[in-house]
């Protein structure tokens, strides 16, 4: 699916992981429900997408949930984490086809739902999300 280089396409995933840790920490903790919501969609949608392996012969894929644990791990802030991913999304727009910013929107969108619906805070980060990928 992806024609980009394997690097761009591991960044991609790797920022991608920042935008789903940023909507589950929205709210300013990431429940149990939000992860395994993560989980599932990778494993049911995103290692689909394309064939490129990281450096360790794992699908790239997986590092949309790697970047998020590690996020967890440290407790980044949300709205600092999303900006990150702001200023990657601008800078490489050419990676976000039709599809992939599909496959973001209803993938951020399992997770703020995943904890007993969305709250204000995830709805406004999606809002944002939809704006940007407008844009």
């Amino acid at each position: 699916m992806l024609k980009s280089g394997k690097k761009q396409v591991n960044e991609l995933y790797q920022n991608l992981g920042k935008l789903f840790y940023a909507v589950a920490m929205a709210d300013h903790s990431v429940h149990m429900k939000e992860m395994e919501k993560l989980n599932e969609v990778v494993r049911d949608h995103w290692l689909e997408v394309d064939d490129i392996e990281d450096e360790y012969g794992t699908d790239s894929a997986f590092q949309i949930i790697s970047v998020f644990d590690w996020l967890l791990e440290y407790q980044k802030d949300s709205e600092e984490i999303y900006e990150e991913f702001e200023a990657f999304y601008m800078g490489h727009k050419i990676l976000f086809t039709p599809k992939i910013k599909h496959l973001a929107m209803s993938t951020s969108r399992a997770i703020a739902a995943a904890f007993y619906g969305s709250n204000k805070s995830e709805l406004i980060l999606l809002g944002r999300l939809q704006l940007l990928f407008e844009e």
